[in-house]
């Protein structure tokens, strides 16, 4: 079974107001444990939602239901950058997929991610982002369908810090700056972006790194989420990403283009933690 420990850190705590007030773990997640009396004692024991715990109280937060699809794959080329009960980070490598276009396909990074949470002794295992296929870089994944509540909802509400490092074609004139461009879908290719007054919006903070004799090193924050946001917003300045073919670059750069995303930050909702995961 997919679970998690908690202890109570202060006295008069409860259940209800953890789940509700302190982690936001949703309405229907929240709904759904209480039904299924999720929160058990360190005896296997239910707990009483509404009941002030002291401190020290230790917690067992049980999903007897949680079962992800993702076929189960070997898992020896993983590299795990970090890891708790909660949340698992990962590299993924250029040119392998994030997941199955459909369940349960195979030979993709939720495969292997798969594989290593069932040796394990898990079943269940959700990314919280996405990257491209072509680009490398620390992906967040969900170990519990709580968590997976509670990343999206900081997803969503920007409290999940995502940095790249993009190669550019061309010298970048300004040093550092901001794009606030809303990105729609390109009707003429099925799966290419562009920037478009209906599209949603998509805000890229960079700054640059190194300036080449031909090209332009820059860090790249994501505001927004956008598909192929970097890729499209630089294209659009007409800088695009060495190597990306697709948003019109001439450069023939030799495997994936030059995009990788080397860090994320965010503090852990649960352990209240500043979290910094970085990647090459």
């Amino acid at each position: 079974m997919t679970s998690f420990h908690y202890t109570t850190q202060q006295p008069g705590e409860t259940i209800e107001k953890l789940l509700r007030e302190q982690w936001q773990g949703g309405k229907k997640s929240v709904h759904q444990m209480r039904m299924d009396k999720s929160v058990t004692d360190s005896e296997g024991q239910p707990v009483e939602w509404k009941e002030p715990l002291p401190e020290g109280t230790e917690l067992i937060f049980g999903f007897s239901e949680a079962q992800s699809d993702y076929k189960p794959e070997p898992s020896d080329s993983l590299r795990v950058l970090w890891e708790d009960e909660h949340i698992l980070a990962v590299h993924k490598p250029a040119g392998v997929s994030v997941h199955p276009e459909h369940v349960p396909g195979t030979g993709t990074l939720m495969n292997e991610v798969m594989g290593y949470i069932d040796a394990k002794g898990g079943s269940y295992a959700e990314h919280i982002h996405r990257l491209d296929q072509h680009t490398a870089g620390v992906l967040l994944i969900a170990k519990h369908p709580l968590a997976k509540t509670m990343f999206d909802r900081m997803l969503e509400q920007n409290q999940i810090e995502r940095y790249y490092t993009a190669e550019l074609e061309g010298q970048l004139r300004k040093p550092r700056g901001t794009i606030n461009m809303p990105i729609g879908k390109d009707r003429y290719h099925a799966t290419k972006r562009r920037v478009s007054p209906s599209g949603q919006s998509a805000v890229t903070h960079f700054k640059v790194i190194e300036r080449k004799p031909d090209t332009t090193l820059v860090e790249a924050q994501l505001e927004t989420g956008r598909t192929h946001q970097i890729r499209v917003h630089f294209s659009h300045m007409g800088h695009p990403v060495v190597g990306d073919q697709l948003y019109g670059s001439e450069t023939m750069a030799r495997g994936p283009y030059k995009l990788v995303a080397t860090k994320v930050a965010f503090t852990h909702p649960i352990t209240s933690e500043l979290i910094v995961v970085e990647t090459e």
